[in-house]
């Protein structure tokens, strides 16, 4: 049997074994069918996805009841960083593993960080982003 490829782990806060992170796509949730079962009340039956993509990990809530948090910040889809912590319902995890070579983190948080700075009529393209002009309040 061939050995899983470790891609990273969710080390749980406040003690308690790591959480290998042995695929690109890995389902999280109470479900027996989850590729990270967590069997708590207050995780949904299906709860959020881990995505390793470009050399990097993103987290996406999957409509779950609870959410989850990026460093103490709601979110339904997020960028992770080595070293964020992630919260599932009330379970909280750091995230550790090395982006890889070649990947395109950098450029995938600046997209990030664009898209959210944006209003939603400029995301459509219905409305030009606003600049400040000399003499103009925000």
């Amino acid at each position: 049997m061939a050995k899983a490829t470790l891609l990273g782990e969710l080390v749980p806060l406040g003690g308690g074994d790591p959480i290998p992170l042995t695929r690109d796509l890995l389902t999280v949730g109470r479900r027996s069918s989850c590729d990270i079962r967590l069997d708590f009340h207050n995780v949904s039956g299906q709860h959020c996805e881990f995505a390793f993509q470009n050399g990097y990990w993103q987290v996406r809530d999957l409509g779950s009841t609870n959410g989850i948090k990026v460093n103490g910040e709601r979110t339904t889809r997020k960028i992770l960083r080595p070293g964020d912590e992630v919260s599932i319902s009330s379970h909280r995890y750091t995230i550790r593993y090395e982006v890889q070579s070649g990947g395109l983190l950098d450029e995938a948080l600046a997209e990030e960080d664009n898209i959210f700075g944006q209003s939603l009529m400029e995301k459509a393209g219905l409305e030009k982003p606003k600049q400040n002009r000399p003499g103009q309040r925000s």
